[in-house]
């Protein structure tokens, strides 16, 4: 039915022409585009300008071969290609074309981006004017990391430049998912971080009417085992008490310390002031602010700790900043140092700090989850669920309470072996029959 309407459309003309009544004091003509298909006619202005006596109305060109002229009809060219491409495009999808269709296209009126690669540049240069608002530049340096890596990939596996959304299916998901996991071989957290923002780019188009349905809505990678992401108690007292010479790798310690005793992320650390501390009419020291990524206020109680590390360094203060913090750079090429020197083997980062926060500090401690979610500035419990892991050390803590509330409360049935037959059941004080 779609092939039947395309055929009826067999009139479709572009030509250019100037307006001769509106010359300019430069003594320039507007150059117009006119679109013809059937017996519908739309006008445009193709923003330029061109000198009279040098335009061929036949040939809708200028004539010349100046450098100026040479421009200008190449700069006709690439208008009437881009005029023929909306053409197509627009039959193809809609199945049905007119002249102001077109026409708007050209103007940029309407037109959604029709490409994935196309999609994601337009949705970074949206996010990057929101930076330092409602969207965080971390974020987004993620974002273009996840660009580049599947501009590689269809480049790689498609041999093309960009892939039209319309085509986007299932498969192309599960290819890319592969292509992660097998030929760069990111990890699980790597990859399904990868996969949710293109997931992203499937859900703006959606909303914008260029796809109909998201392809990739009932996908979802293999989950990433998420343990221990925070220190133990051991490995946690050997980085605070390990002597230090290095004075700037004492110092990545020390703001290493206070975060994971404050929760506070690298990004925020940035960002303190000293009018960020206030003191409470009974002498207890708090850090006050809004998170950068979530803009959630965070109230925070300075312990021993962390507050003997704000007094350490407060006559090395250049400004009203709390710290001189490092650039991240130099924080995470220093992070596997001092792991080294500490003993300590797996991989250490300085988010870790906020993971040993929502575990040993607070969470393992008996602070209620509710309280760790407000003072880690999170939006909602399930964040800080994934964040605050319950320890080993917890669960066994936890038990041993359990079991001594309980005592001879529950008792399970007597067996007794000789009579084969069970006797002296108690469920509880006073609940009891013999069989």
């Amino acid at each position: 039915m779609k092939q039947e309407r395309k055929t009826t459309y067999n009139t479709f003309a572009v030509l250019f022409y100037i307006n001769r009544q509106k010359v300019k004091k430069n003594g320039l003509c507007p150059l117009m585009g006119r679109i013809s298909i059937n017996t519908e006619v739309a006008q445009f202005s193709t923003k330029m300008e061109v000198q009279p006596d040098l335009w061929d109305a036949k040939a809708y060109r200028l004539t010349g071969k100046s450098r100026i002229v040479k421009e200008t009809n190449a700069k006709i060219d690439r208008l009437e290609e881009d005029i023929r491409r909306y053409y197509k495009e627009i039959l193809d999808e809609q199945g049905y074309i007119t002249a102001e269709l077109v026409k708007n296209a050209v103007n940029g009126i309407g037109q959604h981006k029709r490409k994935l690669l196309e999609l994601y540049r337009e949705y970074m240069e949206d996010f990057a004017k929101r930076v330092g608002i409602n969207r965080a530049l971390s974020t987004l340096r993620s974002h273009k990391t996840s660009y580049c890596n599947l501009q590689n990939f269809i480049r790689e596996h498609y041999g093309i430049e960009d892939i039209p959304l319309k085509q986007l299916d299932y498969s192309f998901i599960e290819k890319y998912d592969n292509y992660l996991r097998v030929e760069r071989e990111f990890s699980g957290m790597t990859i399904e971080n990868h996969i949710i923002m293109l997931k992203t780019m499937t859900r703006t188009a959606m909303a914008q009417g260029t796809i109909q349905y998201n392809p990739f809505a009932s996908f979802s990678p293999e989950k990433a085992l998420r343990k221990h992401r925070h220190l133990t108690t051991d490995e946690l007292q050997r980085l605070m008490n390990t002597p230090i010479r290095e004075k700037f790798l004492c110092f990545v310690r020390d703001l290493f310390v206070f975060s994971t005793f404050t929760g506070i992320a690298y990004a925020d650390m940035c960002n303190l002031n000293v009018s960020n501390l206030d003191t409470d009419s009974q002498g207890n020291l708090w850090i006050r602010f809004k998170r950068q990524k979530t803009k959630s206020e965070c109230n925070i109680l300075l312990l021993d700790v962390p507050r003997g590390i704000m007094e350490k360094y407060e006559c090395e203060r250049k400004s009203d900043k709390l710290f001189n913090m490092p650039c991240r750079s130099a924080m995470t090429n220093n992070m596997p140092k001092l792991a080294k020197l500490c003993g300590i083997e797996r991989q250490l980062t300085y988010h870790m700090a906020r993971h040993n926060f929502g575990t040993l500090i607070t969470l393992s401690q008996g602070v209620p989850l509710e309280t760790v979610c407000q003072m880690m500035g999170h939006k909602n419990m399930s964040t800080t669920q994934i964040y605050a892991r319950l320890t080993h050390q917890k669960v066994d803590e936890d038990m041993k309470k359990l079991t001594k509330r309980i005592g001879t409360k529950f008792r399970m049935p007597e067996w007794n072996k000789d009579k084969e037959n069970i006797k002296n059941i108690h469920y509880g004080q006073g609940n009891h029959y013999n069989q």
